[in-house]
């Protein structure tokens, strides 16, 4: 399935941005490489999770088991460009099959664990997949009655589930003929122009966005990552994200195929267990939240309690880095590299290499892709990027004034799955993607500042939460007239979830009231709020809209009392 068109692609081959090969191109020189060396490592807690043991994979026994995987798949019916939905943690399976989909010219979207009916009925709705893939249970929650469920709607996607007996993927894998397989690939070869994924971001607008990239776009994302944060040639990469988008995807996936290194998974966060696996597994590269990163260096007796002298980087971001935090684990011998990304595939980094100064580091990016600007950085030489007065649409070219950032180039996204207006909206009139984040040009005129979001999004513990979609489930809320939420600043999770609400007379509702709404209505713990707030009315714009920005600080004004 081809969605970028044949004039980007060939313009961006030609120019040797992207490679023009598939990822399971890259993951077979990677099996050559690696060979009998350790490849794929389960988190070591595992059966406490989903109750199997932990596995450990070579190259050779990985490639063996994606042969075997697809060949099931095979037989069910997959065949190239059919879309297949899965809600896998981050154990084996989810990397068994993201590999599966690429050799088979699949395409694969996956979804987080905590998503419930609510999120997985729209995006049934929206993708119409062939299959539904997913863990007979995980962390106490029936996915599979959950699945059965999805899978019975009219038109729903056939269930396939990671889980024992005959009709569960590990027996019929393990008896697979991989040469079934090797066969199908021979007779089909995938392009690197070809759709791979569809992951799922959220913004402004009230229900989820499907972000499709295809195997170019993947390839050069973990280039651009290894070459801008540090990683290097023999790191052990432990990966702590879901692999549902582009922060574990092409932040570890990807560079750990360019690699051909061992990966380490890990799920949910656990903090001893992380430390643990840095521990035992000789981590050398890792990512983490801010909240993480802060929180062990105001509590040293943690860190001095275990051994991670081989960690050497630590890329993070999703929330604004301080110079303490920076220069505090640079006081261990950890650099740590900030981050700026997105699942539309922008991507800024401030690594130990480029922005040496720890003050700096964490309130300045290089302008990578800017005109008239010199780096030496994959990035830089696949990207373009300019500032724009959000208000006027003028070019920003002097320093210290704020605008919105707008980024092109070959790590771009082409649009929205099956949302043209969604499209139109995302990019301006030179094409570049709206990042909808504002910053300015520093005075040396080689960096950008972050100054803030002009989104509305929320981002509690790196994961964004639309607060137009909070909004539309809590408009039927009995108590309430009407409500709003926004984010409120966390030292931990960086943001979390408040509902401004204005009440029915002779009601005083509870929090509970709010989060027991949602609960009935299949919500994922992580969207509902954890703070509640009465006010008289919502503050509103001549177009009706909530001002959410001046709600927000009401918001925080009566919590802070």
């Amino acid at each position: 399935m081809f969605l970028t068109p044949a004039d980007r692609v060939r313009e961006f081959e030609e120019r040797g941005w992207w490679r023009g090969e598939s990822v399971d191109a890259l993951t077979r020189r990677a099996v050559s490489q690696g060979g009998s060396s350790e490849a794929l490592v389960d988190p070591f807690n595992r059966k406490s999770l989903d109750g199997r043991d932990p596995e450990r994979l070579t190259w050779e026994a990985l490639d063996e088991r994606v042969d075997r995987l697809a060949s099931v798949l095979l037989s069910e019916g997959l065949r190239k460009d059919a879309i297949v939905l899965a809600q896998l943690p981050n154990t084996i399976d989810a990397v068994l099959l993201f590999l599966a989909c690429a050799r088979l010219g699949a395409v694969l979207s996956p979804v987080a664990m905590p998503y419930r009916a609510h999120e997985l009925e729209f995006i049934v709705e929206k993708l119409a997949p062939r299959f539904f893939v997913t863990v007979a249970a995980f962390g106490g929650f029936d996915h599979a009655e959950q699945g059965r469920a999805i899978a019975a709607t009219p038109g729903g996607p056939q269930l396939l589930l990671f889980a024992e007996g005959s009709d569960g993927l590990y027996e019929r894998a393990a008896s697979a003929e991989p040469a079934r397989t090797r066969d199908h690939v021979a007779a089909n070869p995938v392009a690197g122009g070809e759709m791979l994924t569809v992951c799922w971001t959220s913004g402004t607008e009230s229900r989820p966005k499907g972000v499709p990239r295809d195997h170019n776009h993947w390839i050069l994302n973990g280039e651009v990552v290894a070459d801008g944060t540090g990683a290097r040639d023999g790191d052990i990469l432990l990966n702590p994200f879901p692999l549902v988008n582009i922060g574990s995807i092409g932040g570890l996936v990807m560079p750990w195929l360019l690699l051909a290194t061992k990966l380490v998974l890990h799920h949910p966060f656990d903090l001893g267990v992380f430390l643990k696996q840095i521990e035992n597994e000789d981590v050398s590269y890792t990512i983490a939240p801010p909240a993480v990163l802060t929180a062990l260096l105001k509590q040293p007796e943690i860190l001095d309690g275990v051994d991670i002298s081989t960690l050497h980087t630590v890329s993070s971001g999703s929330a604004p880095l301080s110079p303490w935090l920076i220069e505090g684990w640079a006081k261990r011998g950890i650099e740590i590299t900030n981050v700026f990304g997105s699942n539309e595939g922008a991507g800024l980094f401030s690594s130990a290499d480029s922005v040496p100064d720890y003050g700096n580091r964490a309130r300045f990016f290089p302008r990578f892709g800017a005109t008239g600007q010199q780096w030496r950085a994959r990035s830089h030489e696949v990207s373009t990027s300019r500032l724009v007065d959000p208000e006027t649409g003028a070019e920003i070219v002097e320093p210290g004034k704020p605008g919105e950032l707008r980024l092109g180039g070959a790590s771009i996204f082409s649009g929205y799955w099956q949302s043209p207006e969604l499209t139109e909206a995302a990019f301006d009139e030179q094409g570049h993607f709206r990042t909808g984040d504002l910053f300015e040009i520093a005075e040396d005129e080689r960096f950008y500042r972050f100054v803030g979001r002009s989104k509305e999004i929320i981002v509690r513990g790196g994961i964004n939460i639309s607060p137009a979609e909070i909004d539309d489930l809590l408009a039927g809320l009995p108590v309430a007239v009407e409500a709003a939420t926004v984010g409120v600043p966390d030292d931990r999770l960086g943001e979390r979830i408040a509902v401004a609400l204005v009440a029915k007379d002779g009601c005083a509702p509870e929090l509970e009231d709010v989060t027991e709404w949602l609960a009935e209505r299949d919500v994922a713990i992580y969207k509902r709020p954890e703070m509640l707030v009465l006010v008289d009315s919502l503050p509103r714009n001549p177009m009706n809209k909530v001002m959410r920005n001046e709600l927000r600080e009401t918001v925080i004004g009566q919590l802070q009392g």
